[in-house]
This record gives C-alpha cells, sequence and structure tokens, in this order.
C-alpha cells in the first residue's frame, strides 16, 4: 500500500468519503527493451567474430597452399637442372 494515494474528504454535515487510488506495479517495458537490445548485440558480435575467424582460417590455407606450390616449383627447377647437368656431363 505504499504506492496507494489515500484521500478522505470530511463533509459539512460531519460524513467522510475516503478515496483510494492504486497505482499498482506498472512497467513500461524499457527492462525488457534493453534486454533485447543487449541479446541482438551479442548475436551480432558472435556472428562477426565467427565470420573473422573463418576469414583467418581461410587466409592462412591459402598462405600454405601457396608455400605448397612454391615448394613443387623449386623441386621442378631442381630436377630440371639435375637433368640439364646431366646432359651437359653426356657430352
Amino acid at each position: 500500500m505504499a504506492d496507494d494515494n489515500i484521500t478522505t474528504h470530511t463533509s459539512a454535515d460531519g460524513s467522510t468519503h475516503t478515496t483510494v487510488i492504486d497505482r499498482g506495479r506498472s512497467s513500461g517495458g524499457g527492462g525488457f527493451l534493453i534486454a533485447l537490445l543487449v541479446l541482438v548485440l551479442a548475436a551480432v558480435a558472435v556472428f562477426y567474430a565467427s565470420g573473422m575467424s573463418n576469414s583467418e582460417a581461410a587466409k592462412d590455407s591459402a598462405v600454405a597452399e601457396a608455400a605448397r606450390d612454391v615448394g613443387n616449383a623449386a623441386q621442378n627447377v631442381g630436377d630440371a637442372a639435375k637433368d640439364a647437368a646431366s646432359a651437359v656431363s653426356k657430352n
């Protein structure tokens, strides 16, 4: 009853009339909106963080594949040099 307003009126003849205004517990829904906003922001942060993680993995994979290709090219150059040296030594 701490949120209630109680007003008592006394008329000229001595009779009284009491008015009680019950304000109850009402919420404008502000707390719900803030919680919903926090939840949406957390979901967006997780989405972008996982996207960045995937792009990092793709970049690492591309670098590893490029290094493997360079290694294969170096192997081919080495084989060609051996073949050239063998051909020169036979003559």
